[in-house]
């Protein structure tokens, strides 16, 4: 959740770390700081609030040198303050600590290091991690193996960046369970926990795995084996995102700009899995039990990947939230399983250990991400990309869209191998986007609604089949980023304990398109609407006319297309509910673009 940045080469150190924190700012968080070295001495900054707000107060670009580490903090332990912002000192004032994760056994190492005469001024798990440095540097002198040591006795996650005064030229890195990145400069070094960080002035990126740790100067790295100390060899990955697709390009926020780059991010899917697409289908055929884990929004994609593949490959299959996957499959699996991991950023926690227990117990493991190099990418035997760029906005889009997407060809290349008619469904690929850009023109009158529901509490999102994905999806994007509370539920289960709720002008959304479904939405649709329900229905059919408040009329595609094209004017009605309400949609309260803590 939280955000890290180190810098070290000719520039001054300060300047660059702000840059990449403010980047990193759609992480979420409720504290900053900057740490960095100059003349054999750390010079500190920190507090809680806002990056402006700090730069203000506490002139962070003043600090001097040409190495040093930045943080936003998301807390875990310790409430948002200025004491527990990151960094962290040791007792000497020369060892300073950047950390993202969690230290599961800190209370342990904080009692054994307070008796040794340590002092601790915050109440972070994170501080331990600079003191316990400070002790093992007692014993054995030399600082990367007071590092090593270290990282060895610690139990949880983390992304560690530590800056060591009496070594100014180099930075010490770390990596169990939390994301983190080197950039590679001409004469200068970046770290960060993600690619945009630093992608203002290099797009070259080395990967650390988990249980690495590694050196880092300004003019190359050295990476290692936390338990055996033997050296990596790494690969340096060119990122293909330009920084020009992180900026916000005109648009009030990232959110809407990211919704509008859905037609570009579609196509881009398409083309860039075309080829390899056909592989994976056989493999899916092949296995004996297939399952489908992912987590928020990646979750609601494998329920929509559910429907495609059973039926259009003949096969059924399972879809967990990772959470819950770990721990009803581990005697389940074996090599002739096949686990079909979904998430955006590759480094989502519950999500990699689901495919690390899944690789474990011998199965075989197919992730469908976005992020290139990122650790899913790594576990995986395979890799589906969404190539749908960088996603700045919290609440997932554009990504979405793109795993729809990835999902919708896997289950045409299983209609084929299984001699199923998919040839609707294949005809309507190539005017996807231009299929999604005729939705996007609804964006005025989808506006227009959010200001007659600007009042309400509660909403009600219903459809049946492939569709009831798309009422979860729909609800998880109100609730997100316009803070109010909102089901997703399949229309079916209305009548079954929903329906008590249903009163006059509550909001009840129906996904509605022409298909097999559609003749018991209607009848959903009147049992709302006889309770007063206030009916807004997205479907082709124009008998949806007659029994709704308000019909948006969706262009017609076979049922198995409409999830892409459906979920369109639910985001931008999200996006609107939350501007109107005074919040900024690209950074909802209490969440994080990636989380990376179970």
């Amino acid at each position: 959740m939280c955000g890290i940045i180190g810098y070290i080469g000719p520039r001054k150190a300060s300047a660059i770390i702000v840059d990449g924190l403010k980047r990193l700012e759609y992480r979420g968080y409720d504290s900053a700081g900057i740490a960095t070295c100059y003349e054999g001495k750390i010079f500190l900054r920190k507090g809680a609030g806002k990056i402006d707000e700090l730069l203000r107060r506490l002139k962070f670009t003043e600090l001097p040198g040409n190495i040093g580490i930045g943080h936003t903090r998301w807390a875990t332990h310790g409430v948002p303050n200025d004491i527990n912002a990151h960094p962290h000192l040791d007792c000497t004032g020369k060892i300073a600590v950047v950390h993202n994760g969690i230290i599961e056994n800190f209370q342990e190492i904080k009692e054994e290091l307070v008796k040794k005469g340590h002092v601790f001024k915050s109440d972070t798990d994170t501080e331990v991690i600079a003191h316990l440095i400070e002790e093992n540097l007692r014993i054995v002198k030399n600082f990367e193996d007071a590092f090593r040591m270290t990282l060895l006795r610690l139990r949880g996650s983390y992304a560690l960046v530590v800056l060591f005064a009496d070594d100014p030229e180099r930075l010490y890195v770390a990596r169990k369970d939390s994301p983190l990145i080197i950039g590679i400069g001409k004469g200068e070094s970046f770290i960060a926990s993600d690619i945009p960080a630093f992608l203002a002035y290099t797009r070259k990126a080395v990967f650390l795995d988990d249980g690495e740790y590694g050196i880092v100067s300004k003019d190359g790295f050295s990476i290692r084996d936390i338990i055996t100390d033997s050296i990596k060899v790494k690969h340096v990955h060119e990122i293909k995102w330009t920084l020009e697709m992180a900026e916000k390009g005109g648009y009030e926020h990232f959110m809407l700009k990211e919704i509008f780059e859905q037609p570009r991010a579609i196509k881009d899917a398409v083309y860039g899995n075309i080829e390899i697409i056909d592989g994976v289908a056989e493999r899916i055929l092949n296995a004996e039990d297939v399952i489908i884990v992912g987590m928020g929004t990646s979750y609601h994609a494998a329920l929509v990947g559910k429907y495609l593949i059973q039926r259009f490959g003949k096969i059924p299959i399972i879809v967990e939230e990772a959470s819950e996957f770990r721990y009803e499959y581990e005697n389940l699996l074996d090599k002739n399983s096949l686990v079909i991991a979904i998430t955006q950023s590759g480094e989502t926690a519950d999500t990699v250990a689901a495919m690390k227990l899944a690789k474990k117990a011998g199965a075989r493991v197919i992730g469908i991400v976005n992020v290139v190099g990122s650790l899913a990418t790594r576990i995986a035997e395979t890799t589906l990309y969404t190539h749908a760029g960088p996603e700045i906005g919290v609440a997932a889009t554009k990504t979405y869209t793109a795993q729809l997407t990835v999902l919708t060809l896997l289950g045409i290349s299983l209609g084929k191998l299984q001699g199923v008619d998919i040839g609707e469904v294949e005809k309507t690929i190539p005017r996807l986007p231009d299929l999604v850009d005729s939705v996007l023109k609804y964006n005025g009158k989808i506006r227009e609604l959010a200001k007659r529901l600007e009042d309400k509490r509660d909403y009600f999102y219903i459809g049946r089949g492939i569709s009831y994905p798309t009422a979860l999806e729909g609800a998880l994007k109100i609730k997100e980023i316009a803070y109010v509370h909102a089901e997703g539920l399949s229309a079916g289960e209305l009548k079954h304990g929903p329906l008590a709720l249903i009163e006059e002008g509550v909001p009840v959304v129906a996904i509605a398109p022409t298909g097999k479904t559609f003749e018991k939405m209607l009848s959903n649709i009147e049992e709302a609407r006889a309770r007063g329900g206030l009916i807004i229905s997205l479907g082709d059919d124009i008998r949806l006319q007659d029994v709704s408040n308000v019909f948006l009329r969706m262009p017609k595609v076979p049922e198995e297309i409409s999830p892409i094209v459906y979920i369109v004017p639910l985001q931008l009605l999200a996006y609107h509910l939350s501007v109107l309400k005074g919040h900024n949609p690209d950074r909802p309260r209490n969440l994080a673009k990636s989380v990376t803590v179970e």
